[in-house]
């Protein structure tokens, strides 16, 4: 367990990224720059602090009662988690050594084939699903989103339990149409346990401010409640659990 990483910070008894009480792990370190990002300060890989697995895996183990009396475990997440393959199939394979479960927060937009190997020592996958629409889907990351719509295919082939993660922004991906059109894609993965459609926030707009960077949405409105449950009637229509 000598594998060194760059994290940003922990959250020791998160309870939204992933089922039960999870230890979560932000590594710094992401290629894209989603203009709703609420974690700029994980983008450069070289501002992280350096740990070890083994230093960290001692700290995780601390909180494996609540994590078993809750069916929790470790989630990692960034930034963005696969910028560290090593680092993160490492980590995982010594907390399953320790019988703790291993969820996986990823966006998919690196060469994530290159890495496969990690998935198998992750238990669940929260796969960030950005934008189907691949312009929208560029201007929203920066980035394509082949990546991740393969990796989406990869993970229903090995029937790797998946959560995805979708953000609802007024005026970019709150659109009805391509709300159907992304459900339609996610309705024949049978490996889909839920689908997490997230209001766009602007709680890490400080951190914009203090990077010295314009936050792109400052005046994009929150979604209100009557456009997130048409948003969810649309999901659940297509015969996907949503929360």
């Amino acid at each position: 367990m000598n594998c060194m990483g760059k994290i940003h910070s922990v959250e020791t008894c998160g309870a939204v990224d992933g089922p039960g009480i999870r230890f979560v792990v932000f590594l710094q370190g992401c290629p894209a720059r989603c203009l709703y990002c609420h974690n700029p300060d994980t983008w450069n890989l070289k501002d992280g602090k350096d740990i070890s697995v083994e230093t960290l895996v001692q700290e995780v183990v601390k909180y494996r009662s609540y994590m078993k009396c809750s069916g929790g475990g470790i989630t990692v997440t960034g930034g963005e988690p696969l910028m560290q393959p090593d680092f993160v199939m490492e980590l995982f394979q010594a907390c399953h050594a320790e019988g703790i479960h291993t969820a996986l927060d990823t966006s998919g937009l690196l060469n994530w084939a290159l890495h496969k190997a990690v998935f198998d020592y992750t238990d669940l996958v929260l796969l960030d699903v950005k934008c189907l629409d691949p312009n929208t889907h560029k201007t929203l990351t920066g980035l394509e989103n082949r990546g991740a719509l393969r990796l989406l295919a990869y993970l229903g082939e090995i029937n790797k339990p998946v959560w995805v993660r979708h953000v609802l922004v007024p005026g970019i991906t709150l659109d009805e149409d391509l709300l159907r059109k992304t459900a339609a894609h996610l309705a024949p993965f049978k490996n889909i346990e839920k689908v997490e459609l997230l209001p766009l926030h602007k709680m890490g707009e400080y951190k914009w401010d203090e990077l010295g960077l314009d936050f792109p949405l400052k005046d994009t409105p929150i979604p209100t409640a009557k456009e997130v449950a048409r948003a969810r009637s649309i999901f659940e229509a297509a015969g996907l659990v949503v929360q």
